[in-house]
């Protein structure tokens, strides 16, 4: 694909500071949106099974919003059918008004050729007839989830309810426990919503334009990741998606941005917070690593023996640079910094900040600090943490 010539010529730090914008991150936070406002300015929250202090997808919009209260967080997601849970970036939280851009991946799915779980004839009727008459419902309600106990080894019904989940004919309303929460789309998802009537090329041309909304500016690796679709997908409607190319200081590739972002310089106040290792500000690692300057890796499949920085490192933002990770845990009331890496005595008094922060919305009521990579550092981050809090 040939790149148009550049509409503007970005430097690092103006692409940085548009990309924390466009997350979130800089300039005061819309509360009267709330957590809602939050999903739909950043158009997928991945989820994930690990919880230390809370789950991903309640740690994203704390880290933008503050201390929001964990019931909040879940009723904004779900209550009125203001969300639906698909395969995005990962699995993720997307606001009900992108029903119609997953046309294409529902399609793809129902097209597969080939399954990994065999699936008993009369099972798929079954669970669609099921929910028809008695949903929202589990997997477990649906019948089991499981044949044994192996993660992987699924029942029947369960297979059944996830392939339905793909084709579009299920949705997920809600998460229970960790639990999917089944319903039929048609019972779901708002009428004017439920239709597959976009073609796969105005699918992927809205999703590429949501993803350049949402990061700011980002090459066409970045753009692709942010949906997970395919290079070629990008290159065939980049052109046509309103986003327009740009030239950033230090990028080897070619970048877009979205052109509402360029019109007025990013100010405002930065957020001080932990980050979720699955926030996306930091999801993609070649982004990460060019824009902050920060290796960025979840080493919680990692063998223990060979982490660096613990199971659920997660970084510190502060003044729109990222300059440190906590690996945190929680014993009754006190919040466990099991390790803590500094970039230095500057990121003292950020890092406290962030670690006192985290405790008051988890109900801890104080802070131990075990290992700081640099062990002089140890003592002050304590003072400087027991100080905030009082």
């Amino acid at each position: 694909m040939t790149t148009p010539p550049p509409a503007a010529q970005l430097s690092a730090d103006e692409a940085r500071r548009l990309a924390l914008r466009a997350q979130g991150f800089l300039g005061a936070p819309d509360r009267r949106s709330g957590v809602r406002g939050i999903l739909r300015h950043l158009g997928a929250i991945q989820l994930d099974t690990i919880s230390v202090l809370a789950r991903s997808h309640e740690l994203i919009p704390y880290a933008r919003l503050g201390a929001v209260g964990r019931k909040t967080v879940e009723n904004a997601y779900w209550k009125d059918t203001h969300a639906f849970e698909y395969w995005s970036h990962a699995a993720c939280i997307l606001p009900i008004e992108e029903w119609p851009h997953f046309a294409f991946r529902r399609r793809a799915y129902r097209n597969r050729p080939h399954w990994n779980h065999d699936l008993p004839d009369g099972v798929y009727d079954q669970v669609i007839k099921q929910l028809r008459s008695e949903g929202p419902l589990t997997a477990t309600e649906l019948g089991g989830a499981k044949k044994t106990n192996d993660w992987w080894d699924w029942s029947g019904t369960k297979v059944a309810v996830e392939r339905a989940l793909m084709y579009g004919e299920v949705v997920c309303v809600e998460r229970r426990g960790w639990k999917r929460l089944y319903d039929l789309a048609e019972r779901a998802v708002p009428g004017p919503l439920l239709h597959d009537e976009l073609d796969d090329t105005e699918c992927v041309r809205r999703l590429v334009r949501l993803a350049g909304q949402s990061l700011g500016v980002g090459t066409r690796a970045d753009i692709a990741d942010y949906h997970r679709l395919k290079g070629e997908q990008v290159d065939a409607v980049i052109a046509d998606s309103g986003l327009v190319p740009v030239s950033v200081e230090g990028w080897s590739k070619p970048a877009w941005a979205d052109p509402a972002a360029l019109e007025t310089p990013p100010r405002g106040r930065h957020r001080t917070t932990l980050l979720s290792p699955f926030d996306s500000l930091i999801w993609e690692r070649a982004r990460t690593e060019r824009i902050f300057g920060f290796t960025h890796r979840l080493e919680a499949y990692v063998p223990k023996q060979k982490r660096v920085h613990g199971y659920f490192a997660m970084p510190v933002l502060a003044g729109g640079r990222l300059v440190g990770r906590v690996d945190p845990a929680r014993e009754g009331g006190t919040l466990v910094a099991r390790q803590v890496t500094l970039d230095g005595p500057k990121a003292v008094p950020a890092v406290a900040q962030a670690l006192a922060e985290a405790a008051t919305w988890v109900d801890c009521t104080d802070v131990r600090v075990e290992r700081v990579d640099t062990p002089a550092l140890r003592e002050p981050l304590a003072k400087e943490i027991a100080r905030i809090l009082g």
